[in-house]
C-alpha cells in the first residue's frame, strides 16, 4: 500500500505572532538529540514493519514545521538514510522539505538536493515590506528572488511558494502585486491561505483586545476570487481550495485531455501538485514521526508528544520502555483513537471536498464503505445543493461550488 510520512521538525529562530504550530524558538541546541530520537522512532516504526512483514510502501516524505532547513544538511541526510534503511521507498517518491527563505544557502540546497530531497516549498507569505514586518518573518523578498534563484541552480524543478491573505490592514492592491511578483517567479506551485487568528497567539489576543484591526471577510473573498482568476490565467490549476499547481503535460495533451473529459470537474494530473497532501486530502494513509506530529494508519489517528525534551525523552531508550505497540504507535504517542466507520466516512467528506475539481466520487465513497453517498448522507447533500454550496458531478459525486469554496467551514461542518 502506498503511504506517506510525515516528520515534524518543531523548531524556529523565531515563532510568528500568527503562528499556533507545534514549534519553538530558541532551542536549537537541542537539534542533534532531536534527531537523535527522530531516527530511533523511525527505526521502532520500521522495526514493526518489518516483523509483521506489512506490505508498506513510500512515496511522499514531508518535512514540516517549524523551520526544517534550521537542520543541517548532514543532519537531513541522516535522517533520509535512517527512513531508507526502514521503508521501501517508490522510484519516484516526492521529498518535501519546508524552508524559511532566510535559513539557506547554495552549499545547503546543493548537499539535500544530492540527499534526495526534491521539492521546497518557501514560507513566503507576502511580497510586501510592511506586510512581512507585521506578520513578523525574518526574510524579505528580495531573499525570497534570491532562494527561489538558488534552489534553482542546485537542481530543484518543484517549487512551492507559500502566501497568506486577509491581512489585517491589508489591501486588495497589495495582495494583487504579490501575486504577480510570485508569478513572475514561476513557481510549480502555489498555496495561498486566509489568516486566521487563532487562540493563544499574540494574534488572537491583540485582535481581542482592539489593538489588531480584524481581517475584513468580504475583501479576504474578494482576493481569493482574484487569485483564481490570476493564477488560472497564468496557468495553474486550482486542484484544492487552497492550492494550484502547473500541468506538466504539453499543450497539445492538455487539450486532449479537455476535449475527452469534462475539465471543470476531474483532477487533473499534474506532477506539480503536492502528492504528499493529496495523501491527506484522499483520506489515505500516513506515518507520522516527531514532537507533536499526527498520523493516520492501520486505523488509528495518534498525535505525539509536544515538547522537544517529553518527546526525546519517549524514544532515546526503547529497549527500557514497553514496546509491545500496535503499529502505528510509538512509545511517542500520547493520543490514539481508533477510528469507527463514521468517523472515516465523516472525515472522507471533510477531506475529499477539499479537492476543487475531484470532489467526492460516488464510486470511490462505495469502494471504501460499502454504501452510497446518498445511502449515508441524504439530508446534508441535498441541504447543501438546495443553499447552492453543492453540485452534482456527470460522473456521479459532488463538489463544491464557487460559494461553496468561499463558505467552505459551513459545509464541513455538515458531516462533523
Amino acid at each position: 500500500m502506498n503511504t506517506s510520512i510525515y516528520l515534524h521538525i518543531p523548531f524556529c529562530k523565531h515563532r510568528c505572532a500568527y503562528c499556533d504550530f507545534n514549534t519553538y524558538a530558541g532551542q536549537e541546541d537541542s537539534i542533534p538529540a532531536y534527531v537523535d530520537a527522530l531516527i530511533n522512532e523511525i527505526n521502532f516504526i520500521g522495526q514493526q514493519i518489518t516483523n509483521h512483514k506489512l506490505p508498506i510502501t513510500i512515496h511522499t516524505i514531508f518535512f514540516g514545521g517549524g523551520t526544517p532547513s534550521l537542520l543541517s544538511a548532514p543532519q537531513i541526510d541522516s535522517v533520509l538514510r535512517a527512513l531508507r534503511s526502514a521503508f521501501t521507498f517508490t522510484a519516484d517518491a516526492e521529498i518535501s522539505i519546508e524552508a524559511n527563505p532566510g535559513t539557506i544557502s547554495p552549499e545547503k540546497l546543493n548537499a539535500i538536493r544530492k540527499s534526495g530531497i526534491n521539492r521546497i516549498s518557501f514560507g513566503v507569505q507576502s511580497a510586501n515590506t510592511e506586510e512581512l514586518r507585521m506578520l513578523e518573518r525574518i526574510h524579505d523578498f528580495f531573499t525570497v528572488i534570491e532562494a527561489v534563484s538558488t534552489a534553482r541552480k542546485a537542481g530543484f524543478d518543484n517549487l512551492n511558494l507559500d502566501l497568506i491573505y486577509g491581512l489585517p490592514e491589508q489591501t486588495l492592491s497589495t495582495w494583487q502585486t504579490t501575486l504577480h511578483r510570485i508569478v513572475d517567479l514561476h513557481p510549480e506551485h502555489i498555496s495561498a491561505y486566509a489568516l486566521t487568528l487563532e487562540h493563544g497567539t499574540p494574534f488572537g489576543r491583540w485582535s481581542s483586545k482592539g489593538l489588531l484591526p480584524l481581517p475584513d471577510p468580504d475583501l479576504a473573498a474578494e482576493m481569493y476570487e482574484y487569485a483564481e482568476e490570476f493564477l488560472e490565467a497564468n496557468g495553474y490549476v486550482h486542484y484544492e481550495i487552497s492550492n494550484w499547481a502547473r500541468n506538466n503535460k504539453d499543450e497539445g495533451e492538455r487539450m486532449k485531455d479537455e476535449v475527452n473529459t469534462n475539465s471543470s470537474f476531474i483532477l487533473h494530473n499534474s506532477s506539480f501538485a503536492c502528492q504528499h497532501n493529496l495523501q491527506y486530502w484522499r483520506s489515505l494513509p500516513y506515518l507520522a514521526f516527531g514532537a507533536g506530529a499526527h498520523g493516520y494508519a492501520n486505523g488509528y489517528r495518534y498525535s505525539n508528544a509536544l515538547r522537544i525534551k517529553t518527546y526525546i525523552e519517549r524514544v532515546t531508550n526503547l529497549q527500557s520502555l514497553n514496546t509491545n505497540l500496535q503499529f502505528p504507535l510509538s512509545p511517542a504517542t500520547v493520543n490514539q483513537h481508533k477510528q469507527t466507520l463514521q468517523d472515516d466516512m465523516s472525515e472522507y467528506m471533510l477531506n475529499n471536498l477539499r479537492l476543487t475539481n475531484a470532489g467526492v466520487a460516488e464510486s470511490d465513497f462505495r469502494l471504501r464503505f460499502g454504501s452510497g453517498l446518498l445511502d449515508v448522507y441524504p439530508k446534508e447533500i441535498e441541504e447543501l445543493i438546495h443553499d447552492g454550496l453543492l453540485e452534482s458531478k456527470p460522473s456521479e459525486g459532488y463538489k463544491l461550488t464557487q460559494r461553496g469554496k468561499l463558505l467552505g467551514n459551513r459545509v464541513f461542518m455538515k458531516f462533523v
